[in-house]
């Protein structure tokens, strides 16, 4: 990530996929997750942003709904020339935003990982959880992702999931 990038922003309920090397996307997360998706040997990746693992029971194919979000995301990475088994992820979010309501935060981690294993689609890091927002930047193309807390610290995360958010921030490659 350099002076060269170009910056695409990806909102809640939204998901971006590209092939350009000097892509890289940026979503700012507290209780909800991002997926980025990427598939090395056809150097094309994409993510998301979602609100809610599920809808509500209103029949939502929203793309603020986990669900959705991850299948269209796959859908376009496989439409852009992805292969289905070279995708690897790497998610981060789902932080405990407000200690008086429902840990909406761990229900959409909990969803995003278990919906990636069941597709078998291996998760390459991960920094969910903790009670921080967090910004995510990711390049597509190589898989590359780099996390700031709002706490103002950046640092390393092993490629290997991680069960709770480390305790400053991350930079996965």
């Amino acid at each position: 990530m350099n002076s060269q990038s170009e910056m695409v922003t990806v909102v809640q309920g939204e998901f971006a996929v590209s092939h350009n090397p000097a892509t890289v996307f940026s979503t700012i997360l507290g209780s909800c997750v991002s997926v980025c998706l990427y598939d090395q040997s056809q150097r094309v990746g994409g993510m998301n942003h979602f609100l809610l693992a599920m809808s509500q029971g209103n029949g939502g194919s929203d793309l603020k709904y986990g669900v959705n979000a991850m299948e269209l995301l796959i859908n376009r990475l496989i439409k852009e020339g992805a292969s289905r088994f070279n995708l690897e992820a790497k998610v981060f979010g789902g932080a405990r935003m407000t200690a008086h309501a429902r840990d909406i935060g761990a229900s959409n981690a909990a969803f995003a990982l278990e919906f990636l294993d069941r597709e078998g689609i291996p998760v390459r890091a991960q920094s969910v959880g903790g009670d921080r927002a967090r910004r995510v930047q990711f390049v597509p193309t190589t898989g590359a992702a780099r996390q700031i807390r709002f706490d103002g610290k950046i640092s390393e995360v092993a490629t290997r999931p991680q069960q709770q958010a480390p305790t400053s921030n991350v930079t996965l490659f």
